[in-house]
C-alpha cells in the first residue's frame, strides 16, 4: 500500500459528501494533543491494570475480566437480528457514508489477490464494500467471535450473490485470531475494538497476521473535539439512542451500554499510541464529523 492523500474532485457530491463527513483538510490531519500521546496511552492501560480484583468495565460497570466477553456476546446475540437497522436510525444513515469513505481509504483494488481480514465485522457491511472494490483473485474473511452477527453475514452475502471463494465467515476472537502470522494483506476493524475485552492483545495479533507492507485500519467511535458538538452529542447518545433501542429493538439496556462503551475507549491520541506500540509504522488519524468517529490507520514493516 501506498498512504493516500484524499484529494478530491470539486463536484457537488463530493463536497456535500465531505461535509457529511466532517472532513477538513487532507488525509491524517491530526488534531494537535493537548496532553502527550504516550502520556494518554500509559494513563489508558494504567486504568486498566489498576482496575481492582481482576475487573475490567462493561460500559460504566465493573465486571470480572473473565465475564466481559460472556457479557458482549449477549449485548450481541441480542441487537444482531436489529443491528443494521438500528445503525441506521442512529446515525441517520451516515455510518454508509463513513464505511464508503473507509474502504475507499483501503482502496482495496491495489492488492493484486489479496487476503483481507475484516475482525469484528459479523453482518458483512465493511466485508461487503471490499468486495465490491477488490480485484480477481482477491477475498476477504470476515472474522466475528459471535455467531448471530455471522448468520446475518451470512445471509446477506447468499442474498447478494456473492461467491465462497470471494468471502468467507469465521468464528474467531480478536485477541487471539485462528489465523496464520503473515498471512493477511490488510486488517480492517469497524466499531468493534471497544467491545474487546484487551485492547492491546487485539492490536498484537492485528500485528502478527498482517503481512510485511500489510496495513491495519480501524473505524471507531471517539472523542468529539468540538466543545458544541461534544454537548449536543452527549445529550443525543444518553437520551436517545438509548430509547431507540427500545422502540425499534425492544432493548434498552444493550444500547445504553454501548453508549457508554463509547465514552470508555480511549482518545485519538492515545489509542494512536496503542496501535505504535503494537508495532506498527506509518501511524496516523483523522477524525470524521468533529471526532464522533475516527479512522486509525498503520503499517506492518
Amino acid at each position: 500500500y501506498q498512504r493516500r492523500v484524499h484529494g478530491e474532485t470539486s463536484t457537488s457530491r463530493a463536497a456535500l459528501a465531505a461535509m457529511l463527513l466532517g472532513r477538513v483538510g487532507v488525509a491524517a490531519v491530526r488534531c494537535p494533543p493537548r496532553v502527550g500521546a504516550a502520556v494518554l496511552a500509559q494513563a489508558f492501560t494504567q486504568a486498566a491494570q489498576a482496575e481492582p480484583n481482576n475487573t475490567t468495565h462493561f460500559g460504566y460497570k465493573q465486571v470480572v475480566t473473565e465475564e466481559k466477553q460472556k457479557l458482549v456476546a449477549d449485548v450481541f446475540d441480542r441487537v444482531a437480528p436489529k443491528y443494521d437497522t438500528m445503525n441506521d436510525f442512529m446515525s441517520f444513515g451516515l455510518h454508509r457514508l463513513w464505511k464508503d469513505d473507509f474502504v475507499a481509504d483501503l482502496r482495496p483494488s491495489l492488492v493484486k489477490k489479496g487476503v483481507f481480514l475484516d475482525v469484528a465485522g459479523g453482518t458483512g457491511d465493511v466485508a461487503f464494500r471490499i468486495c465490491r472494490d477488490m480485484g480477481a483473485g482477491s477475498r476477504v474473511v470476515v472474522c466475528d467471535i459471535n455467531e448471530s452477527m455471522l448468520e446475518v453475514g451470512k445471509r446477506r452475502a447468499s442474498d447478494l450473490g456473492l461467491p465462497e471463494d470471494r468471502i468467507s465467515f469465521v468464528v474467531g476472537n480478536a485477541e487471539c485470531l485462528p489465523f496464520e502470522s503473515n498471512s493477511v494483506d490488510a486488517y480492517t476493524i469497524a466499531f468493534g475494538i471497544r467491545n474487546v475485552t484487551n485492547i492491546t492483545a487485539a492490536l498484537s495479533e492485528a500485528h502478527r497476521v498482517l503481512r510485511p507492507g500489510g496495513r491495519f485500519m480501524c473505524l471507531e467511535f471517539s472523542h468529539v473535539t468540538m466543545p458544541i458538538l461534544s454537548c449536543l452529542y452527549d445529550q443525543y447518545s444518553f437520551q436517545v439512542i438509548p430509547v431507540l433501542g427500545q422502540l425499534v429493538a425492544g432493548d434498552m439496556a444493550s444500547y445504553t451500554y454501548l453508549v457508554e462503551s463509547i465514552r470508555k475507549f480511549p482518545s485519538q491520541e492515545a489509542f494512536l499510541q496503542l496501535i505504535k506500540e503494537a508495532g506498527l509504522k506509518s501511524t496516523a488519524y483523522r477524525n470524521l464529523l468533529g471526532g464522533v468517529v475516527a479512522v486509525h490507520s498503520g503499517f506492518k514493516c
